[in-house]
Parts: structure tokens; C-alpha cells; sequence
């Protein structure tokens, strides 16, 4: 197999098959950056693995490809097979799967200094071309705003049935603002709103697991009822959650105690028997 190159120029692929086994598609949005999208997106995948799902994580925020260090997977070469880019698989079972540009970069302190066209290429060749065979779930984790590399994602998913988006917002009424607008673009652009998750919902204190507000509360709840959209779960902020993060560990099999753990448990049964209809 050989190794990817990402300064090589980057080819629109005719290749419209390595969806055809993912059974749902879900995009991970925020109007606002900083409220910890990367890691609600990360927290999900490794509870729907543990719920027996197989699932595969496109990182498209092209400018800070974050997850690769949340899953502890370090800088593997990214291998080219007959059916495209192998993805990076995160465990021996391989019931987890990753793209992301930040296994593309020689350095990875290099930055990503591109105009839209060429983020809109990578976009495409990372949807098109990413080998991801059978999974359950693939979400597609996104950068903050509605610009090009949203649309270059929608456009570039057409030919495969989009499930919806889910929203992630903080507390507070300057976050809670900007996902407001990422609903009329969910809207406008024909995206089922999946709910909203209000993350950094209280501070758990690690000495007697008392929840302080520090950032306000029910903000997300609260925008939830005012368009009309199914409200999932509030993720409060957790040092232990920060902790597995920053180490790349699994913070799902690791806290099973955590208020953090129950909250993305019933947040990720709750997606799932949506998707699936149950």
C-alpha cells in the first residue's frame, strides 16, 4: 500500500462506493468555537463503540485536527488501498475509525494556510475516497461557522442520505447565539436537526463531585425549546474527562462513575434510537 502525501495535488475522485456500507451519517456542528465540539464528538464515538457499534470519526476541521491526540493515536502514515485512503483504526478490533488532516502533516505544528478551493478539495477527497467499509455510524466532526467547509461537505455527501446534524453549544446566551444560526443554516440547507447538547453545563468539582454553574445552566435546553428541537443532554465540565483528553485515553471505560460518563451514555442511546428508528 502506499503512503498518502498531502502536498501532492489533490484529485476529485470518481469514486462514489465507500459510503455504501455506512449505515448513518451524522454531522457534528457549532456556530461558536471553544464550546468542545471535537471532544463531545470524540466521547460519542467511544460510546456508541462500547455499545457494540461500529464507527468511524471524519475529522474535516481542517485548521485544528484535535481528535487524533483525544483518541491517543499519535501520527500513523496514512496507506492508500485499492479502494482509497485507509482509515486509522484505534483499536485491534477495529471498531473505531479515524481520518483526519492531522495524519497528513509532516509537522504537526505545520498550519494549514489554504484558500477555500483547496479546503474544498481536501474535503472531497476525504469523503470520497476514505476506505471506511461496514460501519454503524460515521460522524463527521466540523469546524465552528457555516463556511465553505460545511458546504463542501454537504455537497460532496449528496449522493449518500445525510441522518442530520447534532448542535453543541455552552450555557451561555454569546454561545447559545451563534448555534441559533446554525439551525437557519441547517435549516436552508435542508439538515434534520438530530438535538442540541449543552456541554460545560456546570463544573463537577473532583474532590466531592458537587455541580457549580459556573457558566449559567439550561441555555441549550432553553434554545432547544424555542426552534422546536429535541434536547439530548447536558455534558457537564469535568476534570476527569479533561484529564483522559489530554492523556488520549478512553474516558468511557475508565470513569464509569463519572456524572460526565451518564450524561454521554444517555446522550449516545438517545442518537442511536433515533437513527435507528427504535
Amino acid at each position: 500500500m502506499a503512503i498518502v502525501d498531502v502536498n501532492e495535488p489533490f484529485l476529485l475522485s470518481t469514486r462514489d462506493g465507500n459510503l455504501s456500507q455506512v449505515r448513518h451519517v451524522v454531522l457534528v456542528l457549532s456556530g461558536k468555537g471553544g464550546v468542545g465540539k471535537s471532544t463531545i464528538t470524540t466521547e460519542l464515538a467511544l460510546a456508541l463503540r462500547h455499545a457494540g457499534k461500529k464507527v468511524g470519526i471524519l475529522d474535516v476541521d481542517l485548521c485544528g485536527p484535535s481528535i487524533p491526540h483525544m483518541l491517543g493515536v499519535g501520527r500513523p502514515d496514512v496507506h492508500q488501498c485499492d479502494s482509497g485512503w485507509v482509515p486509522v483504526y484505534t483499536d485491534p478490533q477495529k471498531g473505531l475509525a479515524l481520518m483526519s488532516i492531522g495524519f497528513l502533516l509532516e509537522d504537526p505544528d505545520d498550519a494549514v494556510v489554504w484558500r477555500g478551493p483547496k479546503k474544498t478539495a481536501m474535503i472531497a477527497q476525504f469523503v470520497s475516497d476514505v476506505a471506511w467499509g461496514e460501519l454503524d455510524v460515521l460522524l463527521v466532526d466540523t469546524p465552528p461557522g457555516t463556511s465553505d467547509e460545511h458546504l463542501a461537505v454537504l455537497e460532496n455527501l449528496k449522493k449518500h442520505r445525510v441522518d442530520g446534524a447534532v448542535l453543541v453549544t455552552t450555557p451561555q446566551a454569546v454561545s447559545t447565539g451563534d448555534v441559533r444560526r446554525e439551525i437557519t443554516f441547517c435549516k436552508k440547507t435542508g439538515v434534520r436537526i438530530l438535538g442540541i447538547i449543552e456541554n460545560m453545563s456546570g463544573f463537577v468539582c473532583p474532590h466531592c463531585s458537587e455541580c457549580s454553574n459556573i457558566f449559567s445552566k439550561g441555555g441549550g435546553e432553553e434554545l432547544a425549546k424555542l426552534t422546536g428541537s429535541t434536547f439530548l443532554g447536558a455534558v457537564p465540565l469535568d476534570p476527569l474527562l479533561s484529564g483522559a483528553m489530554e492523556e488520549g485515553a478512553d474516558f468511557i471505560r475508565s470513569f464509569p462513575g463519572s456524572a460526565s460518563f451518564s450524561a454521554i451514555s444517555t446522550i449516545s442511546r438517545t442518537l442511536l434510537c433515533d437513527l435507528e428508528g427504535t
